[in-house]
């Protein structure tokens, strides 16, 4: 395994070969992102206890993802049980997986925990136990910023953990190097990263304003709600399936595991 530095132009690379990539197999895809997150919506029903076992499970269920699009590439239907692909290399590989969901856990209760600095919790609890967005909690300053220290603080926790599941599992890295080159991929291709943030951004802004553009013209304004959500989870799938070109782009050897 070698860490790889690549143009920042391909960025938009990874947004293209991603895309071609979902369209191979768009149901299996689709499908198994809209079960990530019913299994995520699922686990907000426990309370405190149902958060924080999502937050461990997003690293797994994030490598899953990665899976799929692996078999999509190949030309392989990604079944269901790849969510958990984790898990199914033995006790080694588990481990690792289960501890690299805690910590993730334990850094993102971090950040909330650091948020409350700017508005006494209010942001922290809302992420932890849900509810209503209301208007007077929006507009409140103190609220926007602890949720914009939040978003900022989530950009460099991303990087810890952006590779850090493909590295465990197909390349066989411990815990804390997997975190390692995982940050270092990520910074030093942050130019490639920023390109490839800020051209999913324009998708989903373009993709929100076309949809704003028919409910206009048909003079509906209901149907271009009705359009938006499948729309952006659509896209979300997409962006799953991008991150996977992403690893393979900036570690150069094939994965050792299949």
């Amino acid at each position: 395994m070698k860490l790889h530095v690549v143009p920042a132009r391909t960025g938009v690379d990874w947004v293209k070969q991603g895309i071609r990539t979902f369209w191979r197999q768009p149901l299996a895809l689709s499908g198994l992102f809209f079960l990530f997150t019913g299994l995520i919506s699922l686990t907000s029903y426990l309370s405190y206890l149902g958060t924080v076992l999502g937050l461990m499970l997003l690293p797994t269920i994030t490598l899953g993802l990665m899976a799929a699009a692996r078999e999509a590439e190949l030309g392989r239907f990604p079944m269901p049980r790849i969510m958990f692909v984790a898990f199914q290399q033995g006790a080694a590989q588990s481990k690792r997986m289960v501890a690299m969901g805690a910590l993730y856990a334990v850094l993102f209760g971090f950040v909330l925990a650091m948020s409350s600095v700017f508005d006494g919790g209010d942001f922290a609890r809302m992420y932890l136990m849900g509810g209503t967005l209301s208007e007077e909690v929006l507009l409140n300053e103190h609220f926007q910023t602890a949720a914009v220290f939040c978003m900022l603080m989530y950009v460099p926790l991303s990087a810890l953990f952006w590779h850090a599941p493909a590295l465990v599992h197909w390349h066989n890295q411990p815990l804390a190097k997997s975190i390692f080159f995982s940050t270092m991929a990520c910074l030093a291709n942050w130019r490639a990263f920023a390109v490839f943030g800020l051209t999913w951004m324009g998708i989903f802004l373009t993709t929100s304003l076309l949809l704003g553009l028919v409910s206009v013209i048909t003079e509906d304004g209901q149907l271009s709600m009705m359009l938006l959500l499948p729309a952006m989870m659509l896209l979300a799938a997409m962006f799953f399936t991008s991150s996977y070109h992403s690893f393979r782009a900036c570690f150069v050897s094939e994965p050792v595991l299949a």
